[in-house]
């Protein structure tokens, strides 16, 4: 059996936020001014950060490099904020 992947799996960092929000099914006009919003828009900040400071130490443009350790949480929008709202209810 094949397996069906709707969203392929996008290897390699990227500097544009729409496509960041893709990866987890979102859109910019998905985000308001709620808590998982302002989280969301929070973690793009720290992700944009983790980016360019990879891509300066491997000297290296983002779609070659792929976050990991700590930062791969931050590759997926909403992973991290999902993961402080499970354990806070």
């Amino acid at each position: 059996m094949e397996k069906i992947n709707l969203i392929p799996e996008m290897l390699g960092e990227t500097t544009d936020v729409e496509t960041w929000l893709i990866r987890a099914g979102l859109r910019f006009s998905d985000l308001g001014d709620d808590t998982a919003s302002i989280a969301i828009r929070r973690q793009w900040r720290e992700y944009q950060a983790a980016v360019q400071r990879c891509c300066a130490t491997l000297h290296q443009v983002p779609s070659r490099v792929q976050l990991s350790g700590d930062y791969a949480k931050l590759r997926i929008p909403g992973i991290a904020w999902r993961k402080c709202s499970y354990h806070l209810n």
